[in-house]
């Protein structure tokens, strides 16, 4: 054929390919054939890795949770104890008082004798000793732990209920009692449990034989208790006696019990009950909310209930009811089903058994479980046994398929990253990419960068947990329009490097230093929390050693990214994008299959709880999470990214032209709001499934790793391998880009300014150092954080820490461009005033975290403007030399 024919046949043939990859064939496409491959590679792995997880392998569903119960030496008391204080005071467990028959049974006419007895028992010999008395016989109260001691609240003796309060403490080895106020009125029989810093008190009785409980409720500062209790709004049900009390998340419940009634016979007559009630403590209002009832009745289960985890407590057994007017002699004993209830879904489910079920009978928290002492196993007839229970995550299997998927993950990502800038041995090529990366590539780069790890686990989180609520700072898309008008072309005439070069040329080179270096420690921050979930993630559903996890993941992004640069950079971050996208995609799918209706039947448990945007409010109240605030928030805390961060800027460098920029930040902002409102199905998902199935949940588990949890737990091995290879591949977009950023601000900003002799060749080595060095700091970062305790949402600290930095940094930007009048000391007060006003918010909690960005940019642009004026105008319109937008 004719040499013309064949390249005209060969141009039609990439015409069409054009069509599809949306590019046009040329020696740079060519060149790129290379990352196609790879790209073909992951796709058909993800492809292979779902068709053999789902011809081959089951889900798990085993119990999530171990329950363990350690016997531990009895009280000295050969009869037991009903209705005993106890708690914790100077590291031992105490327990005082209490009432038993310990003559006879009361069917053989034994009579029911109060003592006044304390007993204590040290973990260090494992033994109980005698350590005093009470001012007087008494049971039946509600006891207290505080670091001062244990507060014992109201109870009874053999004539009558009381309300006195005291506090019992050891002092040089004796026992020591405080007096504090009385409770308004005497009770027994009551529920209580410290919320916070107050104790709160329910129900109960006033006196022996009262024909109604009690429906009131009082509290106690226990900072400030000498000013006395509080009433706060009565039960809106029934008065009851020996409810069982919980706290959870600042609230207070108040759990089944049993009300009075008179009976034919004018005798009281206990009425079991089912219901459950929450108080919740919103600033100055008190407000009852009823939540799911129980299974069936609780009556006088050990109280306060085990608190396990964020979102779950335990009710230990209790009293059904069910052998009411069985003779005491024939009576089986107490329920031994233990029920959990999760706060989440509003869900009660079975939890394991307890081998000697107890009633009337406080629970103590105490080394790592919780302590039963004593208390009542059958109607009249007590033991001194002492229990304690330990609940614990059941060691999770996460199988070999699983960890084969991950390791050939890994091995992808690391041989494109590469090979990705193989012979790549410039600046230019390490920060830019040599401005020959394809639209499309930068543009799921972008994408792959500001969503990362963050989004995979903490925005499912985010939807199972509480809604919809945060999809709205998707209202970020505004300034899309403006960056790529404004912004976009204004980068690229300057033709910086880094973003921060433009701020020397309009102000002073310690502007330039005081944003880059602002930049970085962000980026350092960010690098420590987008390390951190991954290997959290690991770490609780799969097994995975923390340390480890954030070693090997931090590792292998140091590596690439230091040999790599940029191009190593965009091209793994398309590979990430891909397995991210369809990780998440075929997760959402194996949920609605999961739940019973499918899709209508996850919009109707949605509806059914509100779960999509009922819970955030509308106001302009500037102390909470409101609708209006996470919209406002959102723009100004964004502007950060997309205006003046430069691991976004840096993209806008990479393509060959303005007009592939502009289409690289179009398809990310097409993609953002879809995958977040993809990873909000699957947190809605997860919700409809966990309320279809609360006993398939740890009770132990974080917010954060509910995702996670489901993907080992509840998705065919294989595809779970795959699924927490997507995990890595999200946090591996961000901290790579957060490397190649840093160094690129460093190289640029600094060792380039400082020292004008240094070589290409010099920099690029410089550029890599750091990258190792940053890299190590960020594993150490995470590893420091991971020990520091919980943090309730990873994603909000993200968002907290974006919001401390970047509104600084976009003020002076906007400052530079937008104000005439501006100049270097202005920018420099500015500056300073932003960052204070900003701290100051953070560390006095005067606002939530989605002022910050907005504060920061006001506080800048404003002080700047009028420090201006106390110093002279620049030179000319911006200074002599300045690059100015054209407007």
């Amino acid at each position: 054929m004719d040499p013309k024919g064949r390249q005209l046949k060969r141009s039609k043939i990439c015409d069409a390919a054009s069509g599809v990859f949306g590019c046009r064939w040329s020696p740079r496409v060519r060149r790129s054939t290379r990352q196609n491959t790879y790209l073909l590679c992951v796709v058909s792995w993800i492809l292979l890795t779902g068709w053999c997880s789902v011809a081959w392998s089951v889900p798990q569903t085993d119990s999530p949770n171990s329950v363990e119960w350690e016997s531990i030496p009895p009280i000295p008391d050969a009869t037991g104890l009903a209705g005993p204080f106890a708690g914790i005071v100077n590291g031992e467990l105490y327990v005082g008082g209490g009432a038993n028959f310990p003559e006879a049974p009361p069917w053989e006419g034994g009579n029911k004798v109060w003592h006044d007895r304390i007993w204590a028992w040290s973990p260090t010999t494992g033994r109980w000793r005698a350590a005093g008395k009470l001012p007087a016989p008494m049971a039946y109260g509600v006891a207290v732990t505080i670091e001062a001691g244990m507060v014992c609240v109201g109870g009874s003796d053999s004539r009558a209920h009381t309300a006195e309060v005291f506090l019992m403490r050891d002092v040089g080895g004796e026992v020591q009692f405080e007096t504090w106020p009385e409770l308004p009125i005497p009770l027994a029989g009551a529920a209580g449990t410290l919320v916070g810093r107050r104790i709160v008190v329910a129900g109960g009785s006033s006196e022996p034989g009262e024909m109604a409980a009690s429906s009131r409720v009082f509290s106690i500062d226990i900072d400030r208790c000498e000013q006395g209790w509080t009433e706060l709004p009565p039960l809106p049900a029934s008065g009851r006696i020996m409810a069982t009390a919980a706290t959870l998340d600042g609230k207070f419940y108040l759990v089944g019990g049993a009300a009075l009634e008179q009976n034919a016979a004018g005798v009281p007559e206990r009425v079991y009950l089912r219901e459950a009630w929450q108080l919740v403590f919103a600033g100055a209002r008190r407000d009852w909310r009823r939540i799911a009832d129980l299974p069936r009745p609780v009556v006088a289960a050990p109280s306060p209930a085990p608190a396990v985890g964020p979102n779950h407590f335990v009710i230990v057994g209790g009293d059904d009811g069910s052998q009411t007017g069985v003779l005491p002699a024939m009576h089986r004993g107490f329920v031994s089903r233990m029920l959990a209830w999760h706060s989440i879904t509003d869900t009660w489910s079975e939890f394991g058994d307890c081998p000697a079920p107890r009633v009337t009978v406080p629970v103590v928290p105490f080394g790592g479980g919780w302590v039963i002492p004593s208390g009542e196993m059958r109607p009249g007839v007590r033991s001194p046994e002492v229990w304690k229970l330990t609940i614990a995550r059941r060691p999770p299997a996460f199988g070999i398929m699983n960890q084969v998927v991950l390791v050939v993950y890994l091995i992808l990502v690391f041989v494109v990253g590469i090979l990705a800038n193989r012979g790549g041995t410039t600046t230019e090529q390490f920060f830019r990419a040599g401005q020959r990366i394809p639209w499309w590539a930068a543009g799921m780069s972008i994408f792959a960068t500001l969503l990362s790890s963050i989004t995979f686990m903490s925005i499912p989180a985010q939807g199972y947990s509480v809604g919809w609520n945060l999809y709205l700072q998707n209202s970020f898309i505004v300034l899309i329009p403006v960056v790529i008008l404004v912004f976009l072309p204004f980068y690229r005439r300057l033709n910086v490097t880094s973003a921060y070069e433009y701020l020397e040329q309009r102000f002073s080179v310690s502007v330039r230093w005081i944003a880059s270096v602002q930049f970085m420690l962000f980026q350092m921050g960010r690098i420590a929390v987008v390390l951190l979930l991954p290997a959290i993630a690991l770490s609780t559903v799969a097994g995975m050693d923390l340390t480890v996890s954030v070693v090997v993941v931090g590792i292998l992004c140091v590596v690439y990214t230091m040999f790599g640069g940029m191009a190593a950079v965009i091209w793994t971050d398309v590979v990430q994008t891909l397995v991210l996208m369809g990780g998440a995609l075929w997760a959402l799918v194996s949920i609605v299959a999961s739940v019973e209706g499918g899709v209508a039947g996850i919009w109707e448990i949605a509806r059914e709880h509100d779960h999509f945007f009922g819970t955030v409010p509308w106001s302009w109240d500037v102390s909470v999470v409101t609708g209006w605030v996470i919209l406002l928030g959102s723009v100004f805390n964004n502007l950060f990214s997309y205006t003046a961060s430069q691991d976004v800027v840096q993209r806008y460098l990479t393509t060959a032209d303005e007009r592939s920029a502009a289409r690289a930040i179009g398809i990310n902002a097409l993609m953002a709001p879809l995958a977040q409102a993809m990873f909000f199905a699957i947190g809605t998902g997860l919700f409809a499934f966990y309320s279809q199935h609360p006993g398939r949940v740890d009770v132990t588990l974080a917010n954060d790793t509910i995702f996670p949890w489901y993907i080992v737990h509840e998705m065919p091995a294989g595809v779970a391998g795959l699924l927490v290879a997507a995990i890595f591949a999200a946090s591996q977009s961000t901290i790579s880009s957060s490397l190649n950023s840093i160094a690129t601000a460093f190289v640029t900003d600094f060792a380039k300014r400082l020292r004008p002799g240094y070589g290409d060749r010099r920099l690029l080595r410089i550029a890599q150092g750091v990258t190792v060095v940053v890299g190590l700091a960020g594993i150490g970062g995470a590893l420091w954080l991971g020990q520091s305790g919980e943090i309730k949402s990873l994603w909000e600290t993200f968002l907290a820490i974006l919001g401390l930095f970047g509104g600084t940094i976009s003020g002076m930007f906007l400052l530079g461009i937008f104000v005439s009048r501006a100049n270097s000391q202005g920018a420099l007060a500015g500056s300073v005033a932003s960052a204070a006003a900003v701290f100051a918010i953070y560390w006095f909690q005067i606002l939530n975290f989605w002022w910050y960005g907005f504060v920061g940019i006001a506080v800048c642009v404003v002080v700047g403007s009028l420090a201006s004026l106390l110093f002279p105008a620049p030179a000319g319109r911006g200074g002599p030399g300045m690059h100015r937008l054209q407007w």
